[in-house]
């Protein structure tokens, strides 16, 4: 089954969603294999089975734009841990001294590694992507998020389009999620006429692309409409840790020029992570999910705005602090060594991460509406 078989055909219609994070999408990885297992075994299917026989829809920002694109061309998961494995260090390829100004690593090896992974020819609308799938972009041209979906009704998919976005490389839109200001530098991608500049994704409200994946899958000027309903869309979305740096001590005499700089970007990021994650717990019915603060709880049977939820939504993240590794049972992790976008060192360290998390809060029973 490709992609274009996925928009009409029946029954519930199953997303994944996966946030950005850097090589944190190790974690990522090592949830995702739980959740292939598990489903293997549920559905009584042999080693061939892919989460892409299982899931419609696959969105994806930065890291977590590249283990979409794998999912969506029906890699298993462990030759998704293999790239990360293997690879994971020389995507940080450190740049020449004189760059950094500019940006900490290069893209040479980056770029080389996705058209390896992904194929060099591949495009966005090849029949390869046995899902729908979707990758947070920021457009620095236009100062605006490009969600791009391969969506075969999407407006600028229509084949006639001298700026069909089915016809750009695969790779290159890819890399243009992962280019990650200060890490990378940015993609250039030219559309007919017009060169644009991409960066990460992540830097736009959709590092968690998850409630944004709903829109794109129901809303209809996106023209794909299908229906909602908690009986009929499952939304699984994967985090890459989080890393609120609450500062008890802190004086207002610190909060200078230097401190907000370095301070405010990660701050945003992390509240849009939690605002579309909340979105989603008030429109879906939320099964799993870690506590969002003191007042709204893990919003697990309770009521949103909506009289019927929209659909069913489970999330899988872990916080990385001392706090929250010791209840992964992991209290001997440094989460300073794994809270960077870099930390390539502690790969180990983030696979038990992952495969914690995947241990403790996996449950097929969560799924059971969704198996047939």
């Amino acid at each position: 089954m490709s992609y274009r078989d996925r928009v009409k055909a029946p029954g519930p219609k199953k997303i994944l969603a996966l946030d950005g994070g850097g090589i944190r999408g190790m974690m990522t990885v090592e949830i995702l294999a739980g959740i292939e297992e598990m489903l293997r075994k549920a559905l009584g299917r042999g080693d061939d089975f892919v989460l892409a026989d299982y899931f419609d829809y696959v969105a994806g920002t930065s890291t977590g734009a590249i283990i979409a694109t794998c999912v969506s061309l029906g890699m298993p998961v462990a030759k998704i841990r293999d790239f990360y494995i293997d690879s994971g260090k020389e995507m940080f390829d450190k740049a020449f001294i004189l760059k950094r100004f500019r940006y900490k690593y290069e893209d040479e090896k980056l770029s080389d590694m996705l058209r390896g992974v992904v194929g060099d020819k591949t495009t966005f609308g090849d029949d390869k992507l046995k899902t729908l799938l979707l990758i947070i972009m920021r457009n620095a041209t236009t100062d605006s998020p490009w969600p791009l979906s391969n969506n075969p009704g999407a407006k600028y998919n229509a084949p006639e389009r001298g700026d069909c976005n089915l016809n750009l490389p695969l790779w290159q839109l890819v890399r243009a999620s992962t280019a990650a200001p200060v890490y990378f530098p940015p993609e250039v991608i030219r559309l007919k006429d017009h060169e644009f500049i991409f960066v990460d994704g992540g830097v736009t409200t959709y590092n968690n692309p998850a409630f944004m994946a709903f829109l794109m899958a129901t809303v209809e000027p996106y023209n794909l409409g299908w229906p909602a309903g908690e009986d009929k869309m499952l939304i699984v979305s994967v985090g890459t840790g989080t890393s609120p740096n609450a500062n008890k001590d802190l004086n207002p005499d610190e909060m200078n020029l230097l401190y907000n700089a370095s301070s405010i970007p990660s701050a945003l990021m992390f509240a849009a992570l939690n605002e579309q994650d909340f979105l989603c717990r008030s429109f879906g019915k939320c099964l799993v999910g870690d506590v969002l603060d003191r007042e709204i709880g893990n919003m697990i049977g309770k009521k949103g705005p909506e009289p019927n939820k929209l659909f069913t939504y489970m999330r899988y993240n872990a916080e990385l602090t001392i706090e929250g590794l010791a209840a992964l049972s992991l209290p001997d992790i440094k989460p300073k060594n794994v809270q960077q976008l870099d930390s390539v060192e502690y790969i180990t360290d983030l696979q038990r991460i992952g495969r914690a998390v995947a241990a403790k809060k996996l449950n097929i029973d969560h799924f059971q509406s969704f198996l047939k």
